[in-house]
């Protein structure tokens, strides 16, 4: 069985009055954290409006956490393209791929907020068109042509990039949702994808029709797409038991979905609601639940139910919310390395079945203990000082073990 990727994905946070400034210091110490845990991927993306998400350049915030980092890989999730002029991406995303010393991914969208491109006066119709046109600009870019390119948003005359990726090839990935445009796009250029859609019933059913799209789109422009490079989103908060994951997560949950899912993007279908239990319920123990609030084992089962749904992917990216506080936020991601990650990859498998062999093949331990006898028994002080020894089976690990049959005063 391949290897199951793990990642976290920088959510929107509470605007309940913290200082950016240690918002953005926070959310270091979490790459910090997942990167000591061992945790394959961190991802944050571009945002310029709504209040609740501060990061405006993924690759300057990337940049900062590979300063703290040394093996996870960093991922724009992701940068606007039709916001920027192509040349300009693909300068800053080789310069971070450098100083992060080979660990940037690039990951695109069209944008994940109207309210964005409202801003900065596009059409919203022009968006995913222009995601597209970037991607193939880029990517030429990137394997060192150099461009001549007209288009009613940008110019490139005899345009070359001075510093190629460390990378002798940058992992490129595209948002999806539920719509197959993303899907069909990553089809099209043979890349990867990272399904945002999943953090919704209707996302989460539609995972196999979506990968559908990617291939049919491989087949048209005859390239090729590869499950081990597509990416799902999932929501969950972990802890020992789920009466302390709820409790752990209620307050938090209510707010995000009322205060930013409901009334500040008004989502369609969006109720509010009326209290926290609500929200817990609904969300993670309800009909076309999402979200897994409660123990390891309740996370490694939901995982393998939606890799069977899907059909299979490489990464299963964990949304890093503000649902818990910060102690208990970082702890859920310690319990998901320690428990879940182990269990998912068959890490354990070595050790159990190790044990196993000691506890079922007992025959050749007793003809152990015999020889050992055998050779005590040749000397008659030996023998006479097993008469007071605990055990004749005594080991190291056992030696402090009481004597049960004792009554000690």
């Amino acid at each position: 069985m391949p290897r199951l990727g793990f990642g976290a994905f920088l959510a929107p946070h509470h605007p309940i009055g913290e200082h950016p400034m240690l918002q953005f210091r926070r959310d270091l110490d979490l790459v910090e954290h997942l990167d000591r845990l061992g945790y394959d991927e961190f991802w944050c993306g571009e945002h310029h409006s709504s209040g609740w998400e501060m990061i405006a350049s993924p690759e300057m915030f990337l940049a900062a956490a590979g300063e703290r980092t040394k093996r996870i890989k960093l991922a724009t999730g992701v940068v606007s393209l039709p916001y920027h002029h192509p040349f300009h991406v693909a300068q800053r995303m080789v310069q971070l791929d450098h100083m992060t010393g080979g660990r940037a991914i690039f990951g695109s969208g069209p944008g994940a907020l109207a309210s964005d491109a409202h801003t900065l006066g596009i059409d919203p119709m022009l968006l995913r068109d222009r995601q597209d046109e970037a991607i193939g600009i880029i990517r030429r870019l990137f394997q060192g042509e150099r461009v001549t390119h007209r288009s009613e948003w940008f110019n490139l005359n005899d345009a070359a990039l001075q510093l190629l990726p460390l990378q002798e090839e940058m992992p490129f990935a595209v948002a999806s949702q539920i719509s197959p445009s993303g899907m069909t796009l990553a089809g099209k250029h043979g890349i990867g994808i990272i399904s945002i859609g999943s953090l919704s019933n209707e996302g989460l059913n539609a995972l196999p029709t979506q990968w559908g799209f990617a291939e049919a789109a491989a087949v048209k422009h005859q390239t090729v797409v590869s499950r081990n490079n597509w990416r799902v989103l999932l929501s969950w908060h972990i802890a020992e038991t789920r009466e302390r994951a709820r409790a752990e997560a209620r307050d938090g949950l209510l707010r995000h979905h009322n205060e930013y899912i409901a009334g500040t993007l008004q989502r369609p279908g969006a109720k509010p609601f009326t209290d926290p239990d609500e929200a817990v319920d609904k969300s993670a123990f309800g009909q076309g639940a999402v979200a897994t609030i409660g123990t390891p084992d309740d996370l490694i089962a939901r995982i393998k139910e939606v890799l069977a749904i899907s059909g299979g992917f490489g990464t299963v990216v964990g949304f890093v919310h503000d649902w818990a506080n910060p102690e208990n936020t970082f702890r859920s991601w310690d319990m998901v390395a320690r428990y879940v990650v182990p269990e998912i990859n068959g890490y354990l498998t070595g050790l159990r079945k190790s044990r196993e062999f000691v506890a079922s093949n007992r025959e050749y331990f007793d003809r152990a203990r015999e020889a050992v006898m055998a050779k005590i028994n040749e000397n008659a002080t030996a023998a006479e000082a097993l008469k007071v020894t605990k055990s004749q089976m005594l080991a190291a690990s056992s030696s402090n073990v009481p004597e049960f049959g004792k009554r000690h005063s």
